[in-house]
């Protein structure tokens, strides 16, 4: 797979059982949902098609420019200066409570740097963009007349087809036959990475097989953004016992989370990475999601788009 930018898959929309009652808590409840129909990418947007975008509108990403000392009232000014999250593996095991002990704030990180001022994308082309945040996402889609997949459009789509509560997007098993079918991370997390898939780190848009829609990379590679504000599925609008219609998730300042004295807005991910971890983020599942600061890039999050029809 090239990911060129016409290259979409139509879906003729329906009801899915969204979420999972069986895993993480920010999946439950379980819930019926309809969507319409749409198209969407058949693979994250690449390196490639991110560079023509560049190229013809002179964009800058927010990982490129010095962040606004007014929207960060106190901090060091050393660290509003252009930078980008990267994962560093460890030497050893450490204690998965701190996340701090993998994740670097590096200057000079950004979608054509992604390790880093000193590392290139000249062999990365086909692989997804990272190091793009929300808006990033956002005006590339506009450019090429697209959007960002709701939450529910990005999960309908992520299934497959598969009715039932499958845990995975292929089935029950995570490497069923010994064949991996997504890019995650194997090994002890986040110091031993064994590659069992072939790749340390993001892999070839269209690498592993594509699911039952037709569609690559929806599990693990990078995680994507989607348009929703981020929610507990418990604060969606409806009753249990009815089917939600085209559900958005909700607003920007309820999506900010007061018990963790989060400020930032947040959106919603969905996918997982290669990141993902069966000792740490068992998150390669359809109905896995994750709320991520808008105004955070990181070496493991991309996009891919959608046009409502």
């Amino acid at each position: 797979m090239c990911g060129a930018i016409d290259s979409m898959v139509e879906l003729p929309g329906g009801v899915f059982r969204m979420g999972s009652d069986a895993h993480y808590p920010e999946e439950r409840p379980a819930h019926k949902v309809r969507v319409g129909p749409f198209r969407i990418d058949a693979t994250p947007v690449t390196n490639r098609n991110f560079s023509r975008f560049v190229e013809a509108t002179g964009y800058v990403t927010a990982a490129e420019r010095p962040a606004r000392a007014e929207d960060y009232p106190g901090a060091d000014p050393a660290m509003l200066a252009p930078a980008s999250v990267v994962f560093a593996q460890t030497a050893g095991p450490v204690d998965l409570r701190n996340h701090f002990q993998w994740w670097r704030y590096v200057q000079g990180a950004d979608w054509r740097h992604p390790q880093g001022p000193e590392s290139s994308i000249a062999d990365k082309l086909d692989h997804p963009v990272v190091h793009v945040t929300i808006d990033d996402a956002l005006a590339y889609a506009h450019w090429v007349g697209k959007d960002l997949p709701s939450e529910a459009e990005w999960e309908f789509a992520a299934r497959g087809g598969r009715e039932g509560d499958s845990e995975f997007a292929w089935g029950d098993e995570l490497v069923p036959d010994g064949r991996y079918q997504a890019n995650f991370w194997q090994g002890e997390f986040p110091w031993q990475n064994l590659q069992s898939d072939g790749h340390a780190g993001t892999s070839p848009v269209g690498a592993f097989p594509a699911n039952g829609y037709g569609l690559f990379d929806m599990i693990g590679n990078v995680w994507e953004w989607t348009s929703d504000w981020y929610q507990t599925h418990d604060q969606l609008p409806g009753k249990p016992c009815c089917t939600l219609e085209n559900p958005r998730g909700g607003t920007a300042d309820k999506s900010a989370d007061a018990r963790a004295n989060v400020a930032i807005p947040r959106r919603v991910m969905k996918g997982g990475s290669h990141l993902c971890a069966p000792n740490y983020c068992r998150r390669y599942r359809p109905a896995a999601r994750m709320a991520q600061p808008v105004d955070t890039s990181t070496c493991h999050v991309g996009f891919r788009c959608i046009i409502r029809l």
